[in-house]
């Protein structure tokens, strides 16, 4: 047994020499820092108390809390907080990449850095995040998945969307948030959330004070995008589309499906959107639309051939 500056270790060896060369590596790595005389706790404890301090300053809350309670059922829950390597690390990563996509491993990875940075700077749980040495997956390539106007004018039909005519049911409403999606490259959650104390048609806006990254941002309408907020309205409703996100998500599937198209997400809309306007706006007006904060993330958006721009120079 080893105990010095608070730290008590125990391990047991077959030979005196063993434990001697062990004694001496834990007395040397207690001397510079590297064992926390905070609780010596399992990894869940960290996580959980993160989900329970710190995850409801998030706008994400729910679904962060859920993820954290999935990794805790990994066997890394169970790893005791002065035995937690990067090791430990390393086999999550590659145990959930047979399951889940690298950009789901990249999330939680983001999330585990900054619980265990917490665990180190606010609470003293640890003294070092075992994270640092260990590689994160690589991102996956951007989506590029585009809209054609035949998919776009299928789905439509299979929502009962009507150009000529107020869409009365859920279904119909669904159709109507898909056009204004590719009219404004808004997320889902901030159709649902437009209301008509957000939106200045005289002036052609939509103001969305609460958006995914925190922060407020004006998006212009165009003439088609102001067509149809006209088109769905509701004398006594303050809400524009008077739609739920699990609306959107569940008859865009069933719509996809009747419309024998595959491959596509209603977030898509998004992408082929933001692809629109970069043939219309520079890439700093076109983040400020967006509300992209890394313009790094648009320029997958600027497909212009070079034969094009031979032509304006």
């Amino acid at each position: 047994m080893v105990s010095r500056k608070g730290v008590r270790k125990s391990q047991t060896f077959r030979t005196k020499a063993q434990a001697a060369m062990w004694a001496a590596d834990v007395e040397r790595d207690i001397l510079a820092g590297k064992y926390s005389t905070g609780p010596d706790r399992p990894f869940a404890d960290l996580l959980r108390k993160y989900a329970s301090v710190v995850s409801p300053t998030k706008r994400g809350c729910r679904w962060e809390v859920l993820r954290i309670e999935s990794i805790c059922r990994d066997v890394i829950g169970s790893v005791m907080l002065s035995d937690l390597r990067p090791v430990h690390f390393a086999e999550y990563r590659d145990r959930r990449l047979v399951d889940v996509t690298a950009a789901t491993v990249r999330r939680e990875w983001n999330l585990l850095s900054h619980a265990l940075n917490v665990a180190i700077n606010e609470w003293g749980w640890i003294t070092d995040n075992p994270l640092k040495s260990v590689k994160r997956p690589a991102p996956p390539p951007p989506r590029d998945r585009r809209l054609s106007e035949n998919e776009i004018e299928r789905l439509l039909f299979a929502l009962g969307y009507d150009y000529g005519s107020k869409p009365e049911t859920v279904t119909a409403r669904v159709g109507a948030a898909m056009l204004f999606a590719i009219e404004t490259a808004m997320r889902t959650g901030e159709i649902c959330k437009l209301s008509w104390h957000d939106v200045d048609l005289d002036k052609r806006v939509a103001h969305l004070p609460k958006t995914k990254n925190g922060f407020a941002r004006v998006v212009p309408l165009s003439a088609e995008a102001v067509r149809i907020v006209d088109q769905v309205r509701i004398d006594e409703s303050e809400s524009v589309f008077n739609l739920r996100t699990s609306q959107i998500d569940a008859l865009f599937r069933k719509a996809k499906s009747r419309a024998l198209i595959g491959d596509l997400h209603f977030h898509d809309t998004r992408a082929e959107a933001t692809t629109r306007l970069s043939a219309k706006v520079d890439i700093l007006t076109l983040a400020r639309i967006t509300g992209h904060r890394d313009l790094k993330m648009l320029q997958v958006y600027y497909r212009e051939s070079m034969e094009d721009v031979a032509k304006r120079i």
